[in-house]
């Protein structure tokens, strides 16, 4: 949300979109959409059927957007996320119903008229009034919805996929309307009255049949969403008045508290109050080890509990949980659009009428030049470019892709914030690792301590430990646990300040304190005598980080912490480096701590002691010499780089602000999901490039050969009846590319 003198102004809404039949529905509600004052931003999912909307709710109201929707033929649900899901649901199923009778009406009819028209014709006794009978309930009932969308289409001055359907089966059928009523006026001039109604009924029977297939292929890109959906068990078993009861998930409230048996999935998010348990986090995560849990302990909605019972209360409920918040997250990624997509768009956009000029030139040639019968051959060549041209194909090529390869993504706990990650994912060159969290495990344990006054420690531990006790830095949380047998001691400090990527500073009864890295103490003129450096040196160079402690201008204490590295990192390193990936990494730390690490796991180019701006400098420096660039981060310091790189990819450990920084965010803490997270893109990216190509071909192909280029070397022109055929293929074909992505393995 945006927010103008106090008042919140631009609106963001994801809506389910119902009455899309093809791609270019999409683009025709985009277009329609985007120019109406007050609408910012409009991103329309065909695949998804679903809408992304940005408006200024003080000059456009939601309900007029729906009003515009309506104008050209489409409807938007609106209402809670829940409802709106159940009737879209709902109107799918009577949809698929309803196209699946449309379908079988179609095909009972157009059976015998296809027989008659290819095997007896002229040999059945007013066979022209039996085929225009036979043919009325399927051009009238199975495709009355092309001829009804079309109609809307032309009164708003736009068209789309029906358009064609309906002007070559339209044409087709008015025209041996006229000729079975009229057969007089062409025989007065010579020609013989052709009827086409096998052409028109069977032109609908064959797309009834595409989209039917493409209706059922179109939910299964969208399985990873409705398995997320499915994780939530849909009654609980909840502690009321002292009592247990099994109420509906929806119902819980928070801090309510909740019983969970070996095999229970958890309804919403929460800590454990009482009991042992291992509960499995895959989905999530995709870490297939089951994760340990007592009391204190986090667990997530959609997650199962194993062997033990546990009771839990609370914490998170509805949209707040960590499953509804990747639901959302995916649904918006899936609505996004990559460049990629951009090219496609444009050409689905202008395609119906450039298709349509086609026709009427295809026409005019093979009336004025063709061979005769002139007529007959203009009349069927119109009709077959008119069908066979597919913007569909177009318009499908890139959403299914990302829709499949971001569910798989999901599926495996690599959650993509949007489209355009995944195209640029693909080109990476350099990946930028911040070591803490990262690289390392990010729970720093204190190893040694060194304190050269004596009577007054307990006075100066106890001031470490309140100003610690104000950080959530993974070293001050090491430091407090260590210095906890002071915790006795309660001290309020008069002053406290934090110094981003130095440390703090305090003051306790006029005495100013310093605890922090070597530059905050060079920094500050605070001497460093030479059994401190030695032994500060010494730790550095076993990759530990060095913690100074002064107070006044003298230094008082060492605290030596180190971070493990993690045992995945140095297989995970070289696998990236495998791909063509120059792996660098930058830290805060010494410089003696960050060579040991780099040694330790094969990294060449490192940067040291470098503070949260300087991270986001360095890459765009490296961006200026044409790199494209990643970051991997966990912490609020690498919000700034996360989000200057031209990936960002945040471990799901991390912090809110670093996920929401970045493009991807890994469930799983592991750097060889980065890995996964590239091979991903590549293999979306070479999916869609598939698509488009065999998209492009297609039409590029097939309407020259529908206008009749080959009948001049082999006197063939195309039956309108298999360009239909061939038309409903193209698009289906994408969409079993797509799924393709489903059956894929990520090494």
């Amino acid at each position: 949300m945006i927010q103008e003198n106090g008042e919140e102004r631009l609106k963001s809404e994801d809506l389910k979109v119902i009455g899309m039949t093809c791609a270019s529905c999409a683009i025709s509600v985009e277009t329609y959409l985007k120019p109406q004052t007050g609408v910012e931003l409009v991103q329309v999912n065909y695949p998804n059927q679903s809408v992304h909307i940005e408006f200024d709710a003080s000059v456009i109201s939601l309900q007029e957007i729906r009003g515009k929707v309506k104008e050209i033929g489409y409807d938007l649900l609106i209402g809670s996320k829940e409802e709106s899901r159940k009737e879209f649901e709902e109107k799918e199923q009577k949809r698929l119903h309803e196209l699946k009778w449309k379908l079988i009406v179609a095909s009972v009819f157009s059976l015998p008229i296809f027989i008659m028209a290819m095997f007896f014709m002229g040999k059945i006794p007013g066979e022209n009034y039996i085929m225009f009978g036979l043919s009325l309930p399927v051009v009238f009932w199975s495709g009355a919805e092309f001829y009804r969308i079309a109609w809307k289409k032309l009164r708003h001055f736009s068209s789309n996929m029906d358009t064609l359907v309906a002007l070559s089966t339209g044409v087709a059928f008015l025209f041996s309307v006229f000729n079975t009523f009229l057969p007089s006026y062409f025989k007065s001039l010579g020609l013989i009255p052709h009827v086409y109604y096998e052409s028109a009924v069977m032109i609908i029977t064959l797309i009834l049949l595409g989209r039917f297939f493409e209706e059922k292929a179109k939910g299964k890109t969208s399985s990873a969403i409705k398995k997320l959906m499915n994780l939530a068990p849909s009654r609980v078993t909840a502690i009321r008045n002292g009592e247990e009861v099994e109420i509906p998930q929806h119902e819980i409230i928070i801090g309510e508290m909740i019983i969970l048996k070996p095999g229970d999935r958890v309804p919403v998010d929460g800590k454990v109050k009482k009991g042992e348990s291992f509960i499995d986090e895959s989905m999530l995560s995709g870490e297939p080890i089951p994760v340990a849990k007592s009391k204190g302990d986090a667990v997530f909605a959609g997650t199962i509990n194993q062997k033990g019972a546990l009771r839990i209360y609370a914490t998170k409920i509805g949209n707040e949980t960590v499953l509804s918040q990747i639901i959302q997250l995916v649904e918006k990624a899936q609505s996004t659009k990559p460049s990629i997509q951009k090219l496609a768009d444009k050409v689905a956009g202008i395609f119906v009428p450039i298709v349509i000029i086609l026709s009427l030139i295809t026409f005019a040639i093979w009336y004025f030049l063709g061979p005769p019968p002139a007529f007959t051959h203009a009349f069927l060549s119109l009709i077959t470019v008119l069908i066979i041209a597919c913007p569909c194909a177009l318009g499908l090529a890139t959403p299914t892709a990302l829709m499949v390869g971001i569910g798989k993504g999901a599926e495996q706990g690599i959650l993509i914030k949007d489209a355009q990650v995944l195209e640029t994912a693909y080109k990476l060159d350099t990946l930028i690792l911040d070591k803490t969290g990262t690289i390392t495990k990010g729970k720093p344990s204190v190893n040694e301590q060194y304190w050269s006054k004596k009577e007054d420690l307990l006075k100066i531990k106890a001031v470490v430990l309140a100003c610690e006790k104000q950080s959530e830095h993974p070293i001050a949380t090491a430091i407090f646990a260590a210095l906890s047998d002071v915790n006795q001691v309660q001290i309020e400090l008069d002053r406290f300040e934090s110094i981003t990527g130095h440390g703090v500073k305090a003051e306790k009864d006029g005495v100013n304190y310093l605890i922090g890295n070597e530059s905050l103490i060079r920094q500050e003129k605070v001497e460093v005598p030479t059994d401190f450096e030695k032994r500060a040196n010494t730790w550095k160079a076993d990759a530990k980080t060095v913690i100074y402690v002064s107070e006044g201008n003298e230094l008082v204490g060492l605290i030596a912490v180190s971070d493990q590295v993690k045992s995945i990192s140095k297989q995970a390193i070289q696998d990236l480096q495998a791909l063509g990936l120059e792996v660098i990494m930058l830290t805060g730390d010494h410089p003696a701590t960050a060579t040991a690490v780099a040694k330790e796991v094969g990294i060449e180019t490192y940067r040291a002691n470098f503070l949260p701006a300087d991270k986001g400098n360095f890459i765009q420096a490296l961006q200026a010499e044409g790199k494209v660039v990643a970051m991997v981060g966990d912490g609020i310091n690498d919000s700034n780089a996360l989000a200057q790189a031209d990936v960002g990819i945040a471990m799901g450990t991390g912090t809110d602000i670093a996920m929401e920084s970045a493009g991807i965010t890994l469930m799983h803490a592991d750097l060889i999901q980065i890995r996964k997270a590239i091979e991903l893109s590549q293999m979306t990216m070479k999916t869609i490039r598939q698509n488009l190509f065999w998209a492009f071909i297609y039409n590029i192909i097939a309407i020259p050969i529908a206008a009749g280029a080959l009948y001049p070397a082999f006197h063939f022109l195309l039956n309108p009846m298999i360009a239909g055929a061939a038309m409903s293929f193209s698009s289906i074909s994408v969409l079993l590319n797509s799924l393709r992505l489903k059956q894929k393995k990520i090494k």
